[in-house]
């Protein structure tokens, strides 16, 4: 097993996991299951929160299962650790431009949102650990960064299924645990000045996603072939996001001038 392989898919789950939860699903989520939602509903919030984050659990749990079916597949190919981790700075990389929509195609991909309905019509636990499930698989509703492919792919090239079901926890865990974000709001201003400062994070947080795969690449890289070649794949990022920028500004330029 490829310690680092491993490293960087709990890395990328994780970054994949806080970008997601700026979908609408993950906002429908810090706007309904709070401490205000629950209680207008007779419902202990405190409850509500502990079955969601079982339910993405679970989720995590069933990608952590495909990517650890996917792994078995990749380790009867018996490839090098400096092969893997070659076709995992490769992806890394891809995964990045997509986010920035460099290649013409941008998230969110999969449209689909959890049915709020359920908040009227079936009991805390249920709608609680269904939406929690949902959002945990990661591949059901909204998909909002290309780093949730990208963990799938990591988790498979491990070549372990332990390793790779382990990644998939993780990404479960840390979507589930986003709910209790709003755990200490007790009022609905205290609730809207939240998703202000929420909403004002929305960029930033895509653009950390983004530097996150850059970086994973080239750590990948470096641990296949060296600093030198780390070094080396800096630079050309560098120049590659610097060539990027301009074009974008001269694009807006034009837009504006015409």
């Amino acid at each position: 097993m490829n310690a680092t392989i491993v490293v960087l898919g709990v890395v990328v789950a994780l970054a994949a996991a806080v970008r997601s939860t700026w979908s609408p699903c993950g906002q429908s989520m810090l706007s309904q299951l709070t401490p205000v939602g629950e209680a207008s509903r007779g419902y202990r919030y405190r409850s509500t929160a502990a079955w969601f984050i079982v339910g993405a659990l679970v989720g995590g749990a069933m990608l952590g299962g495909l990517m650890a079916a996917l792994a078995a597949a990749v380790s009867a190919f018996e490839a090098s650790s400096v092969a893997l981790l070659g076709v995992a700075a490769a992806l890394a990389v891809l995964a990045a431009a997509v986010d920035s929509g460099v290649l013409g195609v941008a998230p969110p991909f999969l449209h689909r949102q959890v049915n709020e309905y359920w908040l009227g019509r079936y009991r805390a636990w249920v709608y609680g650990s269904g939406f929690g499930w949902q959002i945990g698989t990661g591949l059901t509703t909204y998909i909002m960064t290309a780093a949730v492919f990208l963990t799938v792919a990591l988790g498979a090239l491990t070549a372990r299924p332990v390793a790779a079901f382990v990644v998939g926890i993780v990404f479960g865990l840390a979507r589930g645990l986003a709910v209790l974000l709003t755990a200490r709001l007790r009022t609905t201003a205290e609730l809207f000045a939240f998703h202000r400062r929420f909403d004002a994070l929305t960029e930033p947080v895509r653009r950390a996603v983004i530097a996150i795969q850059l970086v994973v690449a080239v750590l990948a890289i470096g641990a296949a072939w060296g600093l030198p070649a780390a070094a080396i794949t800096v630079v050309v990022l560098a120049a590659a996001v610097g060539i990027a920028r301009g074009a974008r500004r001269r694009v807006a330029s034009r837009t504006v001038t015409a």
